[in-house]
């Protein structure tokens, strides 16, 4: 295992005080590294609060900032975070609206978040993020995983709350994102988690997981390794079957690396799902491209595609600034 570390077991710790100083305009990181949370807050603003596992860079803490998070719980690698960082973030950032939780469906993360609203003592509800139509139930999950889509719902939701909804209103939004939100992902190798200094799973040269989860978890099947536009359809065919869209609908384009395909490999990705969708009567009107909800090192990609109407539009297009995701400031 060849890794940029000093310490398995100080990795997580590492990671985030060089988070901090790489964008100390942005956020800081709690005492005892509990939680990532914005350097500034908007009184009377909804507190928007998720987390999750480690090894999924920049999610979620990377997405803190105006226009997305408040604050972000980070786990161990792959690992759900305690109910009490949930808790002693959730306290730290809400000024007086309630606090909204973005949480995507494994069983650590629901748990433990359920946990964190039962305990929290002021206003506060739950999306639950679903967006994987790989497979239905998997390991982790009861129910459909969340993945790459999280980064839409937090924006989406993020954009609204700048705005000044309600907590009630927050909740209807992302609820109704995630209905519109599809994803599914290919890995061609495995990754390591630092602790267990191997692969977690294991392909030939010549395979793919097709359906993979964002910890290595089983997908649909292995198969030969095929071309990106082989890939791509069966990716896209897979979102567009899920979701059933009218010819004529906009939509936002996700393709999302899990942390070792180029960008090159990518932009390939995203001629072949543009061109699928196309075809399919529906018209790409924003983009998103590169690494945003990644599996470590793991070589391979996402496609996410979410249906749009002006009034998302205009929210995806409204101000934001974090470490992973800005424009319009």
């Amino acid at each position: 295992m060849k890794k940029l570390i000093n310490d398995v077991d100080t990795v997580l710790t590492d990671a985030l005080d060089g988070l901090a100083q790489a964008h100390a305009d942005i956020l800081t990181v709690a005492p005892a590294h509990r939680f990532v949370r914005r350097r500034t807050l908007t009184p009377g603003k909804v507190a928007l609060i998720s987390g999750g596992g480690s090894g999924h860079e920049p999610l979620h803490a990377g997405f803190v900032g105006h226009g997305m998070l408040d604050a972000a719980c980070p786990g161990q690698v792959f690992t759900s975070p305690t109910p009490d960082q949930m808790l002693a973030a959730a306290e730290s950032v809400d000024t007086g609206a309630g606090v909204l939780f973005l949480v995507k469906n494994y069983a650590g993360d629901t748990m433990n978040f359920q946990m964190a609203a039962d305990l929290l003592d002021r206003p506060n509800d739950t999306v639950l993020i679903n967006d994987d139509v790989a497979v239905e139930n998997s390991t982790y999950t009861v129910g459909r995983r969340g993945v790459a889509g999280t980064v839409i719902v937090e924006r989406m939701v993020g954009a609204a709350a700048e705005r000044g909804l309600s907590l009630a209103a927050l909740k209807t939004l992302g609820d109704a994102v995630t209905q519109r939100t599809a994803s599914m992902g290919v890995a061609l190798t495995s990754c390591t988690v630092p602790a267990a200094g191997s692969p977690t799973f294991t392909l030939a040269d010549h395979e793919m997981e097709m359906g993979v989860g964002i910890h290595g978890e089983p997908g649909r099947r292995r198969v030969p390794l095929a071309a990106a536009r082989d890939i791509a359809a069966e990716l896209t065919g897979s979102v567009l079957s899920s979701l059933q869209l009218a010819r004529g609908q906009e939509v936002i384009l996700l393709v999302n690396g899990f942390g070792g395909t180029p960008l090159m490999e990518l932009y390939v990705m995203v001629n072949e799902a543009t061109t699928r969708l196309a075809g399919a009567g529906i018209t790409v009107v924003r983009h998103l491209t590169g690494n945003y909800v990644t599996s470590l090192e793991m070589a391979g990609c996402s496609i996410t595609v979410s249906a749009v109407d002006a009034d998302a539009i205009a929210l995806w297009d409204a101000p934001v600034h974090t470490a992973a995701l800005r424009w319009g400031m």
